[in-house]
C-alpha cells in the first residue's frame, strides 16, 4: 500500500514531469524546435547553443572553473544537452539522466549528431536515481534541483551515488537576488493585479497569468508561495524554489559548500542585463558543494 506521503511525491514529480514534457527547457526561447526547425535537429542545436551562450555568458567560465578532466559525471536535467555537450569537450565521463523523454530523445540525437562520447542517457527521476553508489565523482546540475519539492530525498540520491569526497556542482535560482527582491515580490504582482482590476485581457505570458488569476482568484494567486512558481520558467510552472547559503545548507546536509558565486543579471521588465551587479543581486546561484566525511 502507497503512503499519503509517498502518494504525494509521486503527483507532485508526475505534475512537474508533465509540464517540462509539454516544454522542454529554453525550447521557446528559439522558436521551437518542431515549430520552428522541423525534423532539423543540427541547426536547432547550433542556434540553441549560439543563444544561451550569448545571454548567459558566464556558463562557459563556470563550467572551466570545475576539473571535469577524466571524472566520472552525472548530469541531472539535461534540457537541450548544451551543458552537457560542454562537459564531454572538457572531457568529462558524462553520464545523463533525465525525468523526460522529450529531454532524453534530444540529448540523444545531439550525442549522435556531434558524434560525442558517453557512458549512459537515461530517463529517469532523482527521487531514484537509478546508479550505484559511489558511481560518480562529480554531479552537475544546472537549474533543475530548484524545481524537486522533495530536496531533501534528491539531496540523498545525491549523495549516495557520489564517490567519497566527490562534489556536486549546482545552479539554483537565488533568493537575494534583483529578480526574486524587485521583480517577482514587487513589480510583476503590482502588474498583474493592476491588469486583472482593469479588465486587460494581456498578451502571450501576460494573458496565461491574468487567466490563472482570475481562474484562482486574484489575491490566492499573488501569494508569494504560489506567484514565485509561476513566476519562474512559465506561468503553468508547478514548483520553484529559491536559494540562499541558508537554505543551500539546510536541503543540502550531507555537503559542505565549498564555493559559491552568483551571476547573470537578470529581473524582467527590467532592463538590468548591462547592470554590474551580479555578485551582490544575481539570479543564478552556483554553488560547489563535498560530500561530507562519515
Amino acid at each position: 500500500m502507497i503512503s499519503e506521503q509517498h502518494q504525494r511525491t509521486l503527483s507532485s514529480e508526475k505534475d512537474i514531469s508533465a509540464f517540462w514534457q509539454a516544454n522542454p527547457c529554453g525550447d521557446f526561447q528559439v522558436g521551437g524546435l518542431e515549430e520552428r526547425f522541423g525534423d532539423d535537429y543540427d541547426r536547432f542545436f547550433s542556434e540553441y547553443d549560439a543563444f544561451r551562450y550569448r545571454r548567459e555568458k558566464h556558463i562557459l567560465g563556470c563550467l572551466d572553473r570545475v576539473e571535469f578532466g577524466g571524472k566520472r559525471v552525472l548530469e541531472i536535467g539535461l534540457g537541450q544537452g548544451s551543458d552537457s555537450e560542454q562537459i564531454i569537450h572538457r572531457g568529462g565521463r558524462w553520464s545523463g539522466l533525465d525525468l523526460t523523454e522529450a529531454s532524453v530523445k534530444r540529448v540523444r540525437e545531439r550525442m549522435r549528431l556531434r558524434n560525442l562520447p558517453y557512458d549512459e542517457l537515461k530517463v529517469g527521476s532523482v527521487l531514484q536515481v537509478p546508479y550505484p553508489n559511489n558511481s560518480f565523482d562529480i554531479v552537475f546540475s544546472h537549474g533543475v534541483l530548484h524545481h524537486v519539492p522533495e530536496i531533501r530525498q534528491a539531496e540523498a540520491e545525491i549523495a549516495r551515488v557520489l564517490r567519497p569526497g566527490g562534489e556536486l556542482v549546482m545552479m539554483v535560482y537565488a533568493k537575494w537576488s534583483l529578480n526574486y527582491l524587485l521583480s517577482i515580490s514587487v513589480l510583476r504582482r503590482m502588474g498583474l493585479a493592476a491588469m486583472v482590476t482593469l479588465g486587460l485581457k494581456g498578451s502571450g505570458i501576460y494573458a496565461a497569468h491574468v487567466q490563472n488569476a482570475r481562474k484562482e482568484g486574484l489575491f490566492r494567486y499573488l501569494r508569494m508561495e504560489n506567484f514565485v512558481h509561476r513566476s519562474t520558467d512559465g506561468p503553468d510552472n508547478p514548483y520553484a524554489k529559491m536559494y540562499g547559503l541558508r537554505e543551500v545548507r539546510e536541503d543540502f546536509p550531507d555537503f559542505l559548500v565549498t564555493r559559491a558565486y552568483k551571476q547573470f543579471m537578470h529581473a524582467p521588465p527590467l532592463p538590468v542585463s548591462w547592470v554590474p551587479l551580479e555578485r551582490a543581486f544575481g539570479w543564478h546561484l552556483w554553488v560547489h558543494l563535498r560530500v561530507k566525511k562519515n
